[in-house]
C-alpha cells in the first residue's frame, strides 16, 4: 500500500475531528474521498503531510510512519492544499524551480522536469508570466506541476479545484487520473463535490470525523437504495 492509515485520532480541546479513521490506497489506484464541510479531511491531511501530530494511531507513506519516520515519509510524498500557495509576483518557472531547490533537484534534471510538466499541463507559453496573471485554474495547474516535480508515490489533493470553473476542474480531474495510471502513482483526492468521485477507483465517505463508507460507488447507491450517487452520498452523511 502506497498508504495505510490505521485508527488514527486528532481532538482540538473536547472536539473529535478524526475518530479512529482507518484507510488504505494502492500505488495506481485514484480513490475519492468524499465529505461534507467539516468532515475531517483536511485534518487528516495535515496529519499526513507532518503539519499535525496525531493523538492515537499510525498512517504509513510507503511504509515509513509519518510519526516516527517523517524525512522518509515526507519523501514521497507530494500534496495541493485547498490554500493556494503560490508566490504570485514570481514567474510560473521562477515557482516551480524554487520547489526543485528546496527539494534538492540539480538545476539541470530541475529543467527537465520542469519543462516536461509545463507542457504536460499546456503551460508552456506561460513559463514566463507571473502567476498573478494566470487564471484560477492555471494557477491550480502550476501548483500541481510543482507537486509533481519530486516524481510523489502518493499524492494527495485537498479540496484542490475549489473556486475554479467547471471545465478547469474537470481538465485537472483527468490530468490527476492519467497521471496516476501511467505513473502508478496513488491518489487520494478529497472533495465535498460529489461528482469529482465519477470514475474513482473505490470513494471513502467521511462525516463527524469518521469513515462511514469504503467501496465501490454502486456499493453505496445498493446501500442507501438511491438512484445516483448525489443522493447516496446525502442520505449517509445527513
Amino acid at each position: 500500500m502506497s498508504l495505510s492509515v490505521v485508527s488514527i485520532c486528532k481532538s482540538f480541546g473536547k472536539r473529535k475531528a478524526l475518530d479512529h479513521v482507518s484507510l488504505e490506497v494502492a500505488a495506481g489506484e485514484f480513490v475519492a474521498l468524499l465529505g461534507p464541510n467539516g468532515a475531517g479531511k483536511t485534518t487528516l491531511f495535515q496529519i499526513l503531510s507532518g503539519l499535525f501530530i496525531a493523538d492515537e494511531g499510525q498512517a504509513l507513506i510507503c511504509g515509513a510512519d509519518i510519526g516516527r519516520q517523517p524525512i522518509a515519509a515526507l519523501a514521497r510524498l507530494a500534496i495541493v492544499f485547498q490554500q493556494p500557495a503560490l508566490d504570485l509576483d514570481l514567474t510560473v518557472t521562477a515557482n516551480l524551480q524554487f520547489q526543485a531547490d528546496l527539494h534538492g533537484i540539480s538545476r539541470k534534471e530541475a529543467k527537465v522536469r520542469i519543462a516536461a510538466c509545463l507542457a504536460r499541463f499546456g503551460l508552456a507559453e506561460r513559463a514566463r508570466d507571473t502567476a498573478r496573471v494566470l487564471s484560477g485554474g492555471n494557477r491550480r495547474k502550476v501548483e500541481l506541476a510543482r507537486a509533481l516535480l519530486t516524481q510523489p508515490k502518493l499524492l494527495l489533493m485537498d479540496e484542490a479545484t475549489v473556486g475554479i470553473d467547471p471545465a478547469s476542474r474537470m481538465q485537472i480531474i483527468a490530468d490527476v487520473k492519467a497521471l496516476c495510471k501511467e505513473q502508478n502513482m496513488a491518489v487520494l483526492w478529497a472533495s465535498h463535490l460529489v461528482d469529482e468521485a465519477d470514475g474513482a477507483d473505490r470513494i471513502i465517505v467521511m462525516a463527524k470525523g469518521r469513515v462511514q463508507f469504503a467501496g465501490l460507488s454502486s456499493q453505496l447507491v445498493a446501500e442507501q437504495q438511491c438512484a445516483n450517487l448525489t443522493d447516496a452520498f446525502l442520505r449517509l452523511t445527513e
